[in-house]
């Protein structure tokens, strides 16, 4: 699929870290589209390192779930996202294109787009975020 994401998902203390790039109002999970023939692993190592500064230990990636906005949704549809947890190794420092980043709870699923929402539906119902 064309449309579509690997997203990093970076919880602690029952919160998930977004990020915002510059120019936009909304958050967004970290991680980005593949360039051709890499796989997942190497998109998120690719991705993070560009966007957050950190090495993401790819031997620890665990797929949380894919994520979709059907085709004629008012928000990108089709869109795909594949999500995984990993562990990293450094500080998380954003990059030029990163304005900003945050550790959300459920409660911020407003300030999010609506597949990342679907996101944070999950990890609520699965106890992982407040």
């Amino acid at each position: 699929m064309d449309n579509e994401k690997v997203a990093w998902i970076l919880l602690r203390d029952h919160q998930v870290l977004m990020t915002r790039n510059q120019g936009r109002e909304v958050f967004y999970f970290p991680g980005g589209k593949r360039e051709p023939g890499e796989s997942d692993s190497q998109t998120l190592v690719r991705e993070i390192d560009e966007e957050l500064q950190t090495h993401i230990d790819a031997d620890s990636m665990v797929h949380f779930g894919t994520f979709e906005i059907p085709a004629g949704h008012p928000e990108r549809g089709p869109f795909r996202m594949i999500c995984y947890t990993a562990d990293h190794r450094g500080p998380l420092t954003p990059s030029m294109e990163i304005a900003e980043k945050a550790w959300f709870g459920y409660a911020d699923r407003d300030r999010v787009s609506y597949v990342d929402s679907l996101v944070l539906q999950a990890l609520h119902e699965r106890g992982l975020l407040h």
